[in-house]
């Protein structure tokens, strides 16, 4: 069945930086778009970046552009976040998530989530 298993979180002053780790399994993973969400409490899932299969093509929420850049290993099975400039705004649960093959979505299916907490 399919797995998504993230890591990569933890506290960061702000300005500072993290990469979030997503590995994938039990799909064809460059098949399928992928993106990274955030749960806010009282907002649900949020998009933040979304990416197609073959990975040239790419969407950043705007308050996020600029700062965030995702990218994808499709031999390895695993997505990635590269989070620059971290505010404490940034701070969430960030989920990787499966779209379709036509398109991307905050899923289901999602993974369980690494928490991203920006704080001096």
């Amino acid at each position: 069945q399919v797995q998504l298993v993230e890591s990569g979180g933890g506290l960061v002053q702000p300005g500072g930086s993290l990469r979030l780790s997503c590995a994938a399994s039990g799909f064809p993973f460059s098949d399928f778009y992928m993106s990274w969400v955030k749960r806010v409490p009282g907002k649900g899932f949020e998009l933040v970046s979304a990416i197609w299969p073959a990975g040239r093509d790419t969407f950043y929420d705007a308050s996020v552009k600029g700062r965030f850049t995702i990218s994808r290993d499709n031999v390895k099975n695993e997505l990635y976040l590269q989070m620059d400039n971290l505010r404490p705004e940034d701070s969430a649960l960030y989920l990787c998530a499966r779209g379709f093959k036509s398109g991307y979505t905050v899923g289901p299916p999602r993974g369980q989530g690494t928490q991203v907490t920006v704080s001096s």
